[in-house]
């Protein structure tokens, strides 16, 4: 989520989980799935690489490429289908400058430029020319320059630039 807005910190809390897909259907006999809702860093699904099963961790034995570019893996100890895959925030190399992971923004409190709560933010929405911040109030923000003045990790806030808020 590029922005030029300024970061002070990131977060504390090295054991929060970052979901990267999920258990779906079988592929093939060797015990693979595909997986759902996959992360789009194939890093993430490298053989040999430590995920979260549903909380436990499990290693990559197995990992190649299926129909319509998805991702089929096969994981030790075998999973139940739906169970969510995760890592640890901790384990994420750190973003680029000016980007933050999603994980990182959900939950911090929106507020315009005068210092009034806005609303918190609940998920992070890709769109053609930038993302959006989604606030428990439905508002969408644009997360760009000209609307995000800072983003404050370790406050735990946004802070908006004047004219974003009614």
């Amino acid at each position: 989520m590029p922005t030029s807005a300024t970061c002070s910190r990131l977060p504390t809390d090295p054991e929060r989980l970052v979901p990267i897909g999920r258990v779906g259907r079988p592929h093939g006999l060797d015990g693979a799935f595909v997986v759902e809702d996959a992360s789009d860093d194939p890093r993430r699904f490298e053989v040999g690489a430590t995920i979260l099963v549903d909380g436990r961790e499990s290693r990559i034995v197995a990992s190649r490429r299926v129909g319509k570019g998805r991702r089929a893996i096969v994981v030790e100890p075998p999973p139940e289908r739906g169970a969510q895959l995760a890592v640890r925030r901790a384990d994420l190399p750190p973003p680029e400058e000016g980007a933050y992971y999603v994980v990182d923004l959900v939950g911090l409190v929106v507020v315009d430029a005068d210092g009034s709560e806005v609303g918190t933010v609940v998920d992070v929405l890709p769109g053609p020319a930038n993302d959006a911040l989604e606030l428990d109030t439905g508002a969408l923000l644009p997360l760009v320059e000209e609307c995000v003045r800072e983003v404050d990790l370790e406050g735990g806030r946004i802070h908006l630039n004047p004219g974003f808020t009614d």
